[in-house]
């Protein structure tokens, strides 16, 4: 158990730690201002739910990853059960993505995309040295296929699109043919005009034509990007300041605490701030890398590499959302948004890359 903990890689806790609380001066200066919209104790509620976070990151470190693969299809059961029992609740802002239990509520389709991910490791790393045929194909692709479905009912468009990158990258680390993944992307492209008629809401629809020109809606769906984009642009080489930002103080910047914190970060802290945590965040994705080439362990090295592919789209896709060069698809930032249930997910794949390190050497 002592050797075990030494193979715990502290860098990678550390780099946490630090975004984490850059991310706490960034919640703050976002909730400054009084606004309606806004909590002004979110900061507060931040820091408890990293301790939520922090005991769930510990109890998957004391757990075995062999066993949490094991149980995958379990695991991977209740996370299906919790997605139609999110369907009873009432609607969010449009949505309906939240368990309310009295005053705690939490978001399921965070947790799903962990569930999948052990649930395909568990599956293509029993299966290592078969995933050559197209049958053994079919069974990921239902695995992956049901709780996107499902999450789009709700509708959580952001969360299903990540999905499908993931199952592709764990398909092809678990050694399926590339001539058949470029089959079943070109299946995907020919499905996009009965998804765009059929499954797409209209102001999901919006969000993307808005995407290729914000200013034909600006001061509706476009406003957000425009607005993020001269709070980024304003921001400079070195920012205006901790607290002194005007898109942000002033109430311009919607959704500032969540999905576009980091337009916050870029024009309080400039350039060099957002290059800061985009060195940081790349570091992890790194680290998480190394540690799946490094196990000898197919279903770890499937686990981790579907995490990282994780993780890697959810900082690009946000972070690319703030500046225009992605569709809002409303995906916080990790480890900085505001939100319990991204915050104890995240620390949760945090947790299982040192599981993975932990052990990776023992069998």
């Amino acid at each position: 158990m002592t050797r075990r903990f030494k193979d715990i890689d502290y860098a990678l806790l550390i780099v946490v730690t630090i975004i984490f609380i850059a991310g706490i001066f960034f919640l703050f200066s976002a909730s400054y201002q009084k606004s309606k919209e806004i909590d002004e104790n979110l900061t507060l509620k931040q820091i408890m739910w990293m301790i939520v976070a922090l005991g769930t990151g510990t109890v998957i470190l004391l757990i075995d990853y062999n066993r949490l693969i094991s149980s995958a299809y379990l695991i991977y059961g209740l996370s299906i059960l919790s997605l139609f029992i999110v369907l009873g609740f009432e609607r969010v802002l449009g949505a309906k993505r939240w368990i309310q239990i009295g005053n705690f509520s939490f978001q399921p389709s965070e947790f799903v995309k962990v569930a999948i991910i052990l649930a395909l490791a568990r599956y293509l790393g029993y299966n290592s040295g078969r995933m050559e045929r197209w049958t053994s194909l079919i069974m990921p692709i239902i695995l992956t296929i049901v709780p996107v479905a499902l999450i789009i009912v709700q509708p959580d468009l952001g969360t299903a699109i990540l999905l499908i990158p993931v199952l592709f990258s764990m398909l092809y680390v678990s050694g399926a043919k590339v001539r058949h993944l470029f089959a079943l992307v070109l299946t995907g492209l020919a499905a996009f005009p009965f998804m765009w008629h059929y499954l797409l809401k209209g102001y999901q629809k919006n969000r993307l034509l808005v995407f290729l020109d914000p200013n034909i809606d600006p001061t509706g769906a476009g406003y957000t990007i425009i607005q993020s984009k001269i709070a980024i642009g304003s921001g400079g080489l070195l920012g205006k300041g901790w607290l002194s930002g005007t898109q942000n103080q002033l109430n311009f910047l919607p959704e500032r605490h969540t999905d576009f914190i980091f337009s916050v970060v870029g024009e309080e802290w400039g350039y060099l701030g957002c290059m800061m945590i985009v060195l940081l965040y790349l570091f992890l994705i790194i680290r998480g890398i190394k540690i799946a080439s490094s196990t000898a362990d197919a279903s770890a090295k499937l686990l981790v590499a579907g995490l990282v592919t994780l993780l890697s789209l959810q900082i690009f896709i946000n972070i690319g959302m703030t500046i225009g060069l992605m569709p809002v698809v409303g995906l916080p930032l990790p480890l900085i948004s505001y939100g319990g249930s991204s915050l104890v997910c995240t620390m949760a794949i945090i947790a299982l890359f040192i599981n993975v390190r932990m052990r990776r050497m023992i069998f």
